[in-house]
């Protein structure tokens, strides 16, 4: 099977085509060789620096929300602990080009999680303040493990709709409320991915025809937007999951993976 990631390097850079492919690379690098106004609408879940946490039991090491504790360990070519000041300018840099390279109707559903730092609630206003956030949407996933006896079972993460002026929903989908159930992906192989039918809902509630997933991991994204016949565009940092992501579009294509 020959791959469509394309590997990002000085030999194929600037890229010319993104449509229906996956760039393996560093996310700000791709982003610039995006052309303005070139994608409808972005969705994606970035890494949380999770290591960087104080109070989430990342380290305790006996399971919870990931299967075997595997973020304990970071992500594939990404341990997920950078200094909180530089995860949040990092975060505004990639928000500031999925911002420059949508049109003045699309927008970004950018999934974050709230947590406990220091015992105060760090909800992320640090890196969202400033950008134009029309709303938040619940995600609510059930399940986990609470290690820190100090605040109840964290349930839920929110969906940041950061909207341009003129963003609309397609013909009734503002029928939907603003909590969403999904539960967990447990069969995908990554580590922390998207349930396919929450990307499902974001997509076909748009207008979007070219969808754009900074963050790919997997390929959820990628096949939601197959799903919807519309098309992708994903970057991905570990060329592990760039393949992982392939694997799965083509399983997808060709029958193989069944998502609801």
């Amino acid at each position: 099977m020959q791959s469509e990631y394309v590997l990002m390097n000085e030999t194929n850079k600037p890229l010319i085509k993104f449509r229906n492919r996956i760039i393996c690379g560093d996310v700000l690098e791709v982003m610039k060789s995006i052309p303005e106004h070139s994608i409808d609408l972005v969705i994606t879940s970035p890494p949380y620096n999770l290591k960087n946490s104080t109070g989430n039991g990342m380290k305790d090491g006996r399971g919870g929300k990931w299967k075997n504790a595997e973020l304990v360990n970071g992500y594939s070519d990404y341990n997920d602990n950078m200094p909180h000041e530089q995860y949040v300018e990092w975060q505004r840099k990639c928000l500031m080009e999925m911002m420059r390279v949508i049109p003045d109707n699309g927008a970004i559903f950018y999934n974050h999680k709230w947590r406990v730092q220091n015992g105060l609630l760090q909800d992320r206003q640090d890196i969202v303040n400033g950008f134009p956030v029309r709303q938040i949407i619940i995600w609510h996933r059930k399940g986990g493990i609470n290690f820190n006896a100090g605040y109840f079972l964290p349930t839920y993460e929110v969906i940041y709709l950061i909207a341009k002026p003129k963003f609309k929903l397609s013909p009734k989908a503002n029928a939907y409320g603003d909590v969403w159930e999904f539960a967990q992906e447990m069969k995908n192989e990554h580590p922390a991915p998207f349930p396919v039918g929450l990307i499902d809902r974001i997509i076909s509630s748009t207008y979007a025809k070219t969808i754009l997933d900074p963050f790919m991991g997997s390929g959820t994204t990628a096949i939601a937007a197959l799903q919807n016949r519309r098309d992708y565009v994903g970057i991905e940092l570990s060329q592990e999951y760039c393949k992982m992501a392939e694997n799965r579009i083509e399983d997808f294509k060709g029958g193989l993976l069944y998502e609801p």
